[in-house]
């Protein structure tokens, strides 16, 4: 899943690789994805892109902006896999767009579970994407204690894991950096936000800048992948991966709970509720 790690990771590679590559061609949707959605119909953007250079690569909350020439861009959400292939001919065959470069290598865009894929021209009037644009990153500086603690204010007594992860109060901060970002501060996922001490929240801000600044650093989470199908660099604590291991601070048990429509890891012993 595309979180603010990946935005940039995928946006940094994306630049560097496909800045001044001209589509040649473009192969709309080879199957039907019931949970991929599109800025208009997908059918009309072989008109919209073929012939279109790319200029800039933008990544920002969980989107990927891919801009071109003619003020044309195409943008990712999260959900959506991006794969730079070096031959056309060995994209995979069931994807949801495929754009190919002139000099052989494409682009292919392929869903799993739900993503948003959206060709346009000019703006996107898309209020997750615009909220997204004028958002302060956890990555900046802007993004500071009196930032974080009028986002706590403007809370309704909520738990930790909805109060991070839901709303888009901070887009492209999910259910998947959420583990490791309060298992460093030490906050179970399902504590209220009116039961946090001073202390709890200045450490809640601390791991939210420092944890997301590793992850983006070392080129995204170990459980998702980059540009070229590589796992990212950043050693997740609380994951998938990571749920048969000890905690590594005391060495008890992790746990796995279902919450709020997806799963959350902790250990009992160091987030205590």
């Amino acid at each position: 899943m595309i979180e603010i790690p990946e935005s940039k990771t995928l946006s940094l590679q994306a630049v560097k690789a496909l800045k001044g590559k001209k589509v040649i061609k473009v192969f709309p949707p080879s199957y039907v994805h019931k949970l991929a959605w599109f800025e208009g119909d997908p059918k009309d953007y072989p008109k919209l892109l073929e012939g279109r250079k790319i200029e800039s690569v933008h990544g920002h909350g969980m989107f990927v902006d891919i801009h071109f020439d003619s003020d044309v861009s195409l943008s990712v959400s999260d959900g959506t896999n991006l794969r730079l292939i070096q031959n056309v001919k060995e994209a995979p065959k069931k994807h949801q767009l495929l754009l190919v470069f002139e000099d052989g290598t494409c682009l292919a865009f392929t869903v799993a579970m739900y993503g948003g894929i959206m060709a346009f021209k000019g703006s996107l009037e898309n209020k997750y994407h615009i909220g997204s644009l004028n958002a302060i990153s956890p990555l900046d500086e802007a993004f500071d204690e009196s930032h974080f603690y009028g986002i706590l204010d403007a809370a309704k007594d909520i738990s930790a894991k909805a109060l991070l992860a839901t709303e888009q109060r901070i887009p492209g901060l999910g259910n998947g950096v959420l583990q490791d970002i309060l298992f460093n501060a030490g906050i179970h996922p399902k504590k209220k936000k009116s039961s946090l001490t001073e202390f709890e929240k200045e450490e809640l801000f601390h791991s939210l800048k420092t944890t997301l600044r590793k992850m983006t650093e070392q080129g995204g989470r170990d459980t998702e992948k980059d540009l070229y199908g590589k796992n990212g660099g950043y050693k997740t604590i609380l994951s998938k991966n990571t749920l048969d291991q000890p905690c590594p601070n005391c060495g008890g048990k992790i746990v796995k709970e279902a919450y709020m429509g997806g799963a959350v890891y902790f250990c009992p012993y160091c987030q205590k509720l």
